[in-house]
């Protein structure tokens, strides 16, 4: 799925509205539905929480019973059409059609939120959303103008993912420490491929999805800036430089040895060929773990595995991935403020134990899923990837960039193609027409060349 998809995926939900109340929960297995008379509302307090994803479904049913009985307040989730989702907030708000008291949103939109009033600087009662809990990312990725206007609940990013049974054998016959097989850079696959002796189920030594900029970006992420640690200043874009353009240049040249063909690449067919041993190393999301696991439980998968973080391109490229961060924020509309951050620090707090088992989203909230295999390396890399930025004004920006990947992994000049994409966005940000004033040659004897040799 790309991350255009990702961003805007969703179920859709009927909510009717009258005179009862309809609500379908499942908890701990057991499907709860019912009709809350008219009346219901009355007898206690009750708040209303929007989503999006279909996947949030049992953690918030389950969320909702528990905050019932510790607290003796309804919360009554609903799940929602993600197409024009904030649209559908605003709405329901300001015509005052039983609109939401919280809603989960990320963190892209963040800034249209704002501006919106939809989702206002939070209370965080009992001062939860701070770095003992989160990691400075989730902070960066909640916070507007100085301002926290989320509660950071769970992350996307992506991440190394390697089949530890292969390194295993490989350190053996090169007679190494596995430890030492674990590549920080490319060029450590590629002397890796070089020496390995393959088993006959490995296809590829390293595979992934160049089609989608989730999976790319970090080969320039490093040195490409839109709006800033906290992605929300228009005065901090820097896209067209050189450092950049390397990253991009030996993006491209990797073509020379791996060969994947943009046009038919998939995310899918990528995690696939993980599961049936065809490949030693990938690039995955955290959805891998739990396809993993199932695999594991249906006995297709028969290998150990780890996550670890994204690999530098050299000792020279480095590179940083980018994330997404999905958080709770408070309705400015909603008359009860209060109730919805009591909940919201509750919520991404003391509940989010619970959230990776009974929904698969990996939790922000620091040391709550560290029992699952995997989950460490994606936290590390979350921890150090770009959040994705909030400015309304770069929005087409994440496909512009996933075109220009894709035109410069089939061989089109990375400069040509970057100082094009900055030109662009820079007009769209300041309003004149934007024209890069130098043009970036990558120098000759820093170009980084692979030769495809093959595999053992």
């Amino acid at each position: 799925m790309s991350l255009k998809k990702r961003l805007l995926a969703a179920a859709g939900i009927l909510v009717v509205l009258g005179g009862a109340a309809y609500i379908a929960m499942r908890y701990q297995g057991e499907e709860i539905t019912g009709v809350i008379p008219e009346n219901a509302l009355l007898v206690r307090p009750t708040i209303t929480l929007w989503y999006t994803d279909e996947a949030l479904e049992d953690y918030l049913a389950g969320a909702a019973l528990d905050y019932l009985e510790e607290k003796d307040i309804r919360v009554v989730p609903v799940l929602t059409s993600g197409l024009e989702y904030l649209e559908a907030v605003n709405d329901a708000s300001v015509n005052n059609q039983n609109g939401p008291d919280l809603y989960i949103v990320s963190n892209e939109s963040l800034e249209k939120a704002h501006l919106a009033g939809l989702a206002e600087e939070i209370s965080d009662p009992g001062g939860v959303v701070t770095k003992q809990y989160f990691p400075q990312t989730a902070l960066d990725a909640v916070c507007y103008r100085g301002k926290k206007v989320a509660y950071p609940l769970y992350f996307e990013t992506s991440a190394l993912v390697y089949n530890k049974t292969y390194l295993e054998q490989a350190a053996a016959e090169l007679e190494v420490s596995e430890e030492s097989l674990i590549p920080e850079t490319i060029d450590d696959i590629l002397a890796f491929a070089e020496e390995y002796n393959a088993p006959e189920t490995v296809e590829a030594v390293f595979k992934w999805d160049v089609s989608d900029i989730f999976y790319n970006y970090f080969f320039a992420g490093n040195y490409i800036d839109v709006g800033g640690a906290c992605g929300d200043d228009a005065a901090q874009i820097d896209i067209y430089n050189l450092e950049a353009v390397k990253g991009l240049k030996a993006y491209q040249d990797l073509n020379q040895f791996f060969s994947i063909d943009a046009e038919s690449s998939s995310y899918d067919s990528v995690v696939q060929d993980f599961l049936d041993g065809k490949l030693v190393f990938t690039v995955a999301t955290t959805d891998i773990l739990s396809r993993i696991a199932e695999a594991k439980t249906e006995g297709r998968f028969n290998y150990d595995y780890n996550v670890v973080t994204l690999p530098d391109v050299n000792e020279e490229i480095q590179t940083r991935g980018l994330s997404v961060t999905n958080a709770v924020a408070v309705n400015g509309y909603s008359e009860k403020k209060g109730l919805a951050n009591d909940f919201a620090a509750w919520l991404v707090s003391e509940r989010a134990d619970k959230l990776y088992s009974r929904s698969k989203r990996a939790p922000v909230r620091l040391n709550v899923a560290s029992d699952v295999t995997g989950m460490e390396g994606f936290v590390e890399e979350y921890s150090r990837a770009v959040p994705i930025p909030k400015l309304m004004s770069t929005a087409n920006f994440w496909v512009q960039m996933e075109i220009a990947y894709t035109k410069i992994w089939s061989g089109e000049n990375a400069s040509d193609i970057l100082k094009s994409l900055s030109e662009q966005i820079m007009t769209q940000v300041t309003g004149t027409e934007y024209v890069e004033e130098e043009y970036i040659e990558v120098p000759s004897e820093t170009e980084t060349e692979f030769v495809d040799e093959g595999m053992d």
